[in-house]
């Protein structure tokens, strides 16, 4: 593909990489710190960011809620099923990162690709419309 073809001055471009990192960082490499993040750039971003940028914003913040949502469920499941010293543990964590983290990381990429051509994406049923 030839770079003059891809157009870097896409309003609201910048910022909703910038969200799409945020998200994949939250989930990845710093739980907590990239959602704080995530939550100050929708802050200070969602009434003044242009349409794409707000869209994944919007988005972005919603996934990261949901994920948290996720994690209480498994960690609900992990309590009811016997405990974090039962058999049962290994079996409910495996299922959660084989199912949910790995799909809401893979819907993250991509988001993220859909960010760098400046398009607009939905996570399919987490993503508000």
């Amino acid at each position: 593909m030839d770079d003059s073809s891809l157009d870097f001055d896409i309003p609201g471009r910048e910022i909703a990489v910038a969200a799409e990192a945020l998200y994949l960082a939250n989930l990845m490499i710093v739980p907590g710190l990239g959602f704080a993040a995530l939550l100050v750039l929708w802050l200070r971003e969602r009434q003044r960011a242009p349409e794409l940028a707000r869209g994944h914003l919007r988005q972005t913040l919603a996934a990261s809620l949901w994920a948290g949502a996720l994690l209480v469920v498994a960690n609900a499941a992990i309590i009811l099923a016997g405990g974090y010293t039962s058999a049962s543990t290994w079996i409910i964590v495996i299922l959660y990162f084989t199912t949910c983290h790995s799909t809401l990381i893979f819907c993250g990429a991509i988001g993220l690709s859909k960010a760098l051509a400046g398009k607009p994406f939905r996570f399919p049923l987490i993503g508000p419309r």
